[in-house]
């Protein structure tokens, strides 16, 4: 089966559980030598903030250090679009995964430099995505 791919996201369906396929997706960033610099709870917020009841979802901001150094040495105010997200969310009971599709993040830049740098990021994404479908 293909990778979902809006143009703005790379996603799939996977048979974890949410639990399960978060823990898995941050083995997998930190095999592909990407850190999670920051993580936001949606639901948690969302109940917090609002009273509002949602499914669970989670926002994992994953940065690859020496790709980061990479595009901020040619765009130094790239750092607005970083970190990359990937996204761990439950609906209608079924878990799903998806990430930024950084060629369309990047596109905003309209620097062509930068395209090494997002292909490599999609290549790591894809592969997050692709190895949780398959679980």
């Amino acid at each position: 089966m293909a990778t979902d791919k809006a143009n703005y996201a790379i996603s799939r369906e996977t048979d974890l559980s949410f639990g399960e396929a978060v823990e898995k997706a941050r083995a997998l960033l930190q095999e592909a030598g990407y850190g999670v610099l920051s993580e936001i709870d949606v639901q948690a917020k969302l109940k917090e903030k609002l009273d509002i009841q949602r499914e669970p979802y989670l926002i994992l901001g994953a940065c690859n250090p020496p790709l980061a150094n990479q595009g901020l040495n040619v765009e130094p105010e790239l750092g607005t679009l970083l970190p990359c997200n990937v996204v761990v969310y439950e609906q209608e009971g079924r878990t799903r995964v998806a990430a930024v599709e950084p060629g369309t993040m990047l596109s905003v830049v309209d620097n062509e430099d930068l395209g090494p740098i997002a292909e490599q990021v999609r290549k790591d994404l894809t592969h997050v995505v692709e190895e949780l479908a398959k679980s």
